[in-house]
């Protein structure tokens, strides 16, 4: 199943929200910053990149499950799908 940016517009947004964090988690680190506000900061990446995974596996259960509704044959079939939701978990 392709991406486009309309199936998965909040996904985009929440890893492009999780580059932003990494990007200053690496300056922090550069900085010298405290290490209770560097990992701090960390920890809210994996969350993202997690969040967005699941946007996007949730996006394509709504496209195979439309394109059924519809009469065609869904890209992907459940037992894939339910495949890269496990992987995310």
């Amino acid at each position: 199943m392709e991406l486009n940016e309309g199936m998965v517009g909040d996904a985009l947004t929440r890893l492009k929200r999780a580059h932003g964090q990494l990007a200053g988690v690496i300056a922090m680190i550069e900085a010298g910053e405290d290490c209770a506000k560097v990992l701090t900061q960390l920890a809210a990446v994996p969350k993202a990149l997690d969040r967005a995974g699941f946007k996007i596996v949730a996006s394509g259960l709504r496209h195979c499950q439309d394109a059924q509704n519809r009469g065609e044959q869904p890209p992907m079939s459940v037992a894939e799908l339910e495949k890269l939701f496990l992987a995310l978990a």
